[in-house]
């Protein structure tokens, strides 16, 4: 009898919860300025509740909560209106019910339906196999935003509300979605100008890949909050006093850096938090008195507060003329305060905070249609090129999704760049894009046939780099045609495209020919061509498609002989085949050598089993580390923070949680993501390099070396020390047990006279 007591209290508490979440979303889009109807929102509430009814979130809440949350960020904090709302509700109820899309279009229309298929992950590969299922479910995402941005938008808040609920997951999926949100959603969020949901999207990701550094982080700006709100106070001041006279209506808010950007800017720069000079910086944020004329009042207000400070020359930042992409407007000031401290002081309307705070969201214009649709405005002119780059890169063949995802990050999230055509035209082009990738974007003739250009009427080549403001014009002639180096020219998809199509094409002459000298070959040895021979002279000579062997045969790099021959006969002695990986074998001293060789003899890679549960921790011992491949782009160490990685053949790779190629991997193969924790005991000894720069003096070198051999017993593997004009740059291999021992010797190495920057090095 208790026990259905409990089960009716708890029913009653959960529906309470279910119906307060549902009033907060009506009551929030009530405040807001779209059309209210409620009566479409009402409804696709009641589907999806009935539809999720009994499903349990893993925290243990009613399902149907996750997609009331969601709804919540798309009109809060995105300011989106019914349509989106209604398909955030239904986001989930195609892909884990028995509903259809069908069904959603019968009952709410084609608009909604559109938008809840876009949000509907893939079962069954429509880009090929070699596509991963996180590739194909976000190319199907940017298929359909390329048709209705709001797919994106309510996407970005599924992953928000995943991001806030992540402590419920296992480790393995913590990585594995956290690694995805850094890679693609956060640059996404930031690309269409939601800096807020951008901003925690990058501290969560933060907190669940390396909590030991978030918590270090959060903690010193704890404790240093107070001197911040003191130099605060203390800057704004006269900011105050100046902007009251000239009658300005304003408020000043303090930016506190996030720990995320904090921790990136540590890690790029090599500094302590102590030397992080921006953490603080200051918004002033006004409302015009006259709405066309809010450009002229900040540059006056920018007048006005640089007669109180000295200001920065080279940090003005005007995006007031040109907007970012993402619609950004702000005038940036860097000041020297009373305190000797640079702070940046950014300077907007309340219109510009806006459209910086929810980015395209604020300043979309929607205007009744049907009873379900609403559509924003299309004279978003950067916006729809935006569209227009994504589809460029959707129609580009590379099936591969490492290709896919890097093609997103080079053309979707890069900084732009304005660049004047020889009549005065201005483009807009990525950041750190060269005259050839003008080219190609101005048409395929004029890139496919550039020999050079004329930035600001001096000749460079191909490859140079393009700065904001510079006048191009590209030099062409009919005798040019694209080299296959062209491709390390270029950095947008549409060049890389047109190179590869049009290499391709010119390959595939090449290759017919080659297959043509191949035929002839075999027919004169009186054999015939069959996969099983192609495949033993792709073996033999290392190339691994039978189309990489034509191409080779039709350059002449391949030469058929003898030895061929002797190889398709079996009478040459078997080869070595190369491996890109290696097995790490950790340095243990000269007594134990024949041990690690016995071990490593004794014990090949682990092979993972069909039934391997991927929830749980793999633990790297002593006894076990050599059955793991260590790749060669990160050096994992014991102590860091480490993840593994299922590769094609089963075995398991192991990197840092930081490293570039494990966030490709995260965000690609995600499911074959493992959590990995170190069982070392301080046995066997790892490399691990330090690079160390700073002013030379006599007895530098010994005093580095004495810290390290004498002080801490270290081994020295390698020493590289040069000096240029008083300058010295030092390099260090040495043989620790883990992490700690190199954060012991970094820091006792600091305190070393003259050392002024120190890092570890991959």
């Amino acid at each position: 009898m208790d026990e259905q007591r409990n089960e009716i209290s708890r029913e009653r508490t959960e529906e309470k919860m279910v119906s307060d979440a549902f009033q907060h979303l009506l009551d929030s889009y009530l405040a807001s300025r779209h059309r209210k109807k409620v009566d479409i929102i009402t409804k696709a509430f009641n589907f999806a509740r009935q539809a999720h009814k009994g499903v349990k979130r893993l925290s243990g809440e009613p399902y149907i909560m996750h997609p009331i949350a969601v709804a919540q960020i798309a009109c809060s904090e995105i300011g989106l209106g019914s349509t989106s709302i209604s398909s955030a509700l239904l986001h989930d109820v195609v892909e884990d019910t028995d509903y259809t899309v069908e069904d959603i279009e019968n009952i709410f229309g084609p608009k909604i339906a559109q938008i809840v298929d876009g949000l509907t992950k893939i079962s069954g590969g429509i880009f090929g196999d070699k596509a991963s299922a996180q590739a194909e479910n976000f190319k199907k995402l940017l298929l359909t935003m390329s048709d209705d941005i709001r797919v994106i938008l309510i996407k970005i808040a599924d992953r928000l509300h995943n991001m806030r609920t992540l402590e419920s997951q296992p480790a393995n999926k913590q990585y594995k979605i956290a690694g995805e949100t850094l890679y693609i959603y956060a640059p996404l969020a930031n690309r269409l100008g939601l800096n807020k949901i951008k901003t925690e999207l990058e501290d969560l990701s933060f907190r669940f890949e390396h909590p030991e550094e978030y918590a270090a982080i959060t903690n010193k700006l704890k404790i240093t909050q107070e001197q911040r709100d003191d130099l605060f106070s203390k800057f704004t001041e006269p900011i105050r006093e100046t902007l009251d006279k000239m009658g300005v209506d304003y408020e000043i808010k303090a930016r506190v850096k996030s720990p995320y950007s904090i921790w990136n800017k540590m890690q790029n720069k090599n500094i302590t938090f102590n030397e992080i000079y921006d953490i603080l910086a200051v918004r002033i944020i006004f409302n015009p008195k006259v709405r066309s004329e809010e450009i002229d009042e900040c540059f006056r207000i920018y007048v006005a507060i640089s007669k109180i400070y000295k200001s920065h020359p080279d940090r003005l930042r005007d995006w007031l003329s040109h907007p970012k992409a993402n619609g950004y407007q702000a005038l940036h000031v860097t000041l020297m305060s009373k305190q000797g401290r640079w702070i940046e002081v950014q300077i907007r309307s309340n219109r510009m905070n806006e459209i910086a705070e929810q980015g395209f969201a604020a300043h979309w214009k929607y205007k009744d249609g049907s009873e379900t649709e609403e559509e924003y405005s299309e004279d978003e002119g950067e916006l729809n090129n935006w569209l227009r780059t994504i589809k460029e890169i959707l129609d580009d063949p590379q099936p591969d999704a490492m290709d896919f995802l890097d093609a997103i990050k080079l053309n979707l999230f890069a900084s732009e760049i304005f660049v004047f055509t020889p009549k005065g035209e201005i483009k807009t082009m990525p950041a750190g894009c060269t005259a050839l990738d003008f080219a190609f974007q101005i048409h395929t003739f004029l890139g496919s046939h550039c020999i050079g250009a004329k930035v600001n009427h001096k000749l460079v080549p191909l490859s140079h780099k393009l700065q904001s403001g510079d006048q191009v014009e590209i030099l062409t002639s009919n005798s040019q045609h694209v080299q296959p180096s062209w491709i390390n020219y270029v950095s947008t998809a549409k060049a890389k495209g047109k190179i590869q199509a049009i290499l391709r094409r010119d390959s595939r002459e090449v290759q017919k020919a080659g297959e043509k000298i191949l035929m002839n070959w075999l027919e004169r040895n009186s054999m015939e061509m069959t996969s099983s021979v192609l495949d033993r002279l792709c073996e033999y000579h290392e190339v691994k498609k039978h189309d990489q062997l034509f191409q080779a045969l039709g350059e002449k790099t391949i030469i058929l002989s003898e030895k061929d021959l002797d190889e398709l006969l079996g009478k040459n002695k078997p080869k070595e085949t190369k491996s890109g990986w290696r097995r790490y074998v950790p340095f243990i001293g000269k007594e134990k050598a024949k041990a690690v060789q016995a071990l490593i003899e004794s014990h090949d890679y682990f092979i993972v089993p069909k039934d391997f549960n991927r929830k749980k921790p793999v633990y790297i011992t002593e006894s076990n580390i050599t059955q793991f491949i260590f790749p060669t782009c990160c050096h994992s160490i014991p102590g860091d923070d480490a993840l593994g990685f299922i590769d094609g053949k089963n075995r398991i790779e192991i990197h840092k949680r930081n490293c570039p190629v494990a966030n490709k991997l995260k965000s690609s193969y995600g499911n074959r993501i493992l959590d990995v924790k170190w069982d070392m005991h301080k046995q066997l000894y790892f490399t691990a390099t330090i690079k160390m720069r700073g002013i030379d003096r006599i007895g530098l070198v010994n005093e580095v070396t004495q810290v390290i051999s004498r002080q801490l017993n270290v081994n020295i593997h390698k020493l590289l020390f040069t000096c240029d004009e008083s300058i010295f740059d030092g390099l260090i291999e040495l043989r620790v047990h883990d992490r700690d021992d190199v954060k012991v010797i970094m820091d006792q190495l600091k305190a070393v006279s003259g050392v002024q920057e120190i890092q570890q090095i991959v």
